[in-house]
Order: structure tokens, then C-alpha cells, then sequence
């Protein structure tokens, strides 16, 4: 048996899914203070003065805290099954379907958040390691439980989770370094 990782927003899908779900799932009055609040944010990174790492928990916690956990997990079930469909790339869940085909270990990798991720990887029979949003007594608190699951995080919890030692070959597919 392979591993075969795949990175989730631009490999499996075609853009980003993080800000669209942000769009989705936070209510209306909340996105328009928080939208006030996150405009240097914003603004920091279209000028790519603060990375995605950076911006993404900050964006988070003013979308999420104090939020009901299950309703979120609710509305990243909805956006898993009504939204990403449509921006999912075939050839990207063709070479999935190979991989499962062979018996291989399929995981997807990403910063993108486990409210959606979870889901979406349950129907498609994948392996998650993602951004955790962090739960407690039932809300969210706006935090990530592990942190930002990119760049040199997704390393870290691959080696974490599976011993390259024990596949013959490690396919990785991404759009970025």
C-alpha cells in the first residue's frame, strides 16, 4: 500500500474553499462587524503583507467565537455536500478514485477547515489532517485546537500520524510549495 496526500483548496477543488465557507456560514450581522474589523486584515494580505497563515485564524475567531459548535458543523455539512461539488476538479477526484482503486492510503492535507473537510472526506472515503476549529462547552471559541495546518504544519502532522517508512512510495500533490 502507497500514501497518497493530496492538498485540498486548488488541487482537489478549483480555488479556495476557506472564504467562501466563512461567507456561508457566518450570519449576516456578524459578517458586518466583522467585516469592519477584518478590513486591515484583509487588505494585509491582497497587498501580501500578511500571509494566509496569518490572516486565516485571525478571520476564525471573528466568524466563530462563541458560535454554536454543532450549528457550524451543521452548516459545514450543508456547505460539504451542496457547495463543493460544484468546484470540485474531476481530474483531481479521478486520480483519488486510482489511488483507492489500488489500495492505497488517500489523505487529504490542508489548512481549510475541518467544519466542511470532515464531511466532504467521509463521502469520499479519504483520510483528513486539517485546521480544527477548537470547541468548548458546546462553542466555538474561535481558536484553532493545533494551529494553522500549512505550510510546515502539514509536514509536521503527516510525520506525526504515518511513518514514511512504511509505504513504498509517498505521492504528494499540491499546487504550492
Amino acid at each position: 500500500m502507497n500514501l497518497a496526500l493530496f492538498d485540498f483548496d486548488g488541487t482537489i477543488t478549483r480555488g479556495d474553499t476557506f472564504s467562501p465557507f466563512v461567507r456561508f456560514a457566518v450570519r449576516r450581522a456578524r459578517k458586518v462587524v466583522g467585516g469592519a474589523l477584518l478590513i486591515p486584515v484583509v487588505a494585509g494580505y491582497r497587498l501580501n503583507v500578511v500571509p494566509a497563515s496569518r490572516a486565516r485564524p485571525i478571520v476564525a475567531r471573528v466568524a466563530f467565537q462563541g458560535e454554536h459548535a454543532e450549528s457550524v458543523r451543521e452548516l459545514g455539512r450543508k456547505y460539504a455536500s451542496d457547495v463543493i461539488p460544484a468546484v470540485i476538479r474531476r481530474r483531481a477526484m479521478d486520480r483519488i478514485q486510482w489511488h483507492q482503486r489500488q489500495g492505497d492510503l488517500v489523505v487529504v492535507v490542508s489548512a481549510s477547515l475541518d467544519a466542511y473537510l470532515r464531511p466532504w472526506c467521509a463521502t469520499v472515503g479519504v483520510q483528513l489532517i486539517c485546521t480544527e476549529l477548537e470547541e468548548r462547552g458546546g462553542r466555538l471559541t474561535g481558536r484553532y485546537c493545533h494551529g494553522d495546518c500549512s505550510g510546515a504544519e502539514k509536514l509536521r502532522r503527516i510525520l506525526e500520524r504515518y511513518d514514511p517508512g512504511r509505504y513504498p512510495l509517498i505521492y504528494a500533490y499540491g499546487d504550492t510549495s
